[in-house]
């Protein structure tokens, strides 16, 4: 079963971040070959931070090298190869899958370019980082084909548009 534990700062406006986060996050494992996790029953969790552009900017500078905020920022917590045997080596039915922080201005401001409203794109990039918590990675062009291909195939299932078809009309 996958979890979601959210918290909210300041600029990220009141609405259900929590439930939109969880269905995008259940979709995306539900896409791979780790689908398994999502009715696992072991508790699989994703903690989740909605927050500034300010602490995304010294995260990513922290851990990336990169002093600039960014949309969206990922934290494994299990190895890719290790996923499989995750639920049955759980010593108390719990795993955390890793850590997601997204900025609000950096997000707020790619929805309102895509002309998409901040929900979209948040489950958007919910799905994106999800795959990147199950070892997903856009590095390789043949890679960053395929993770944008189970992006697509899973937000056409929850109803919302190709986020790179629009990105290519602009």
């Amino acid at each position: 079963m996958i979890q979601i534990e959210l918290s909210r700062e300041g600029p990220w406006p009141d609405g259900d971040w929590e439930a939109l986060a969880a269905r995008a996050a259940r979709a995306a494992v539900e896409a791979t070959p780790h689908g398994e996790l999502a009715t696992s029953p072991a508790l699989v969790e994703i903690s989740v931070r909605l927050t500034t552009d300010e602490e995304v900017r010294g995260l990513n500078a922290q851990y990336r090298g990169k002093d600039r905020p960014t949309n969206v920022l990922s934290f494994p917590m299990i190895q890719p190869d290790l996923l499989d045997t995750v639920s049955q080596n759980s010593d108390d039915g719990e795993v955390l899958l890793g850590d997601i922080v997204l900025a609000h201005g950096v997000c707020a401001a790619e929805a309102a370019e895509k002309g998409v409203p901040l929900a979209d794109h948040f489950t958007h990039l919910m799905v994106h980082a999800t795959l990147h918590l199950l070892g997903y990675d856009h590095g390789a062009d043949d890679e960053a084909e395929h993770m944008e291909a189970v992006e697509r195939d899973v937000l056409a299932g929850l109803g919302i548009a190709d986020p790179y078809l629009i990105c290519e009309d602009d």
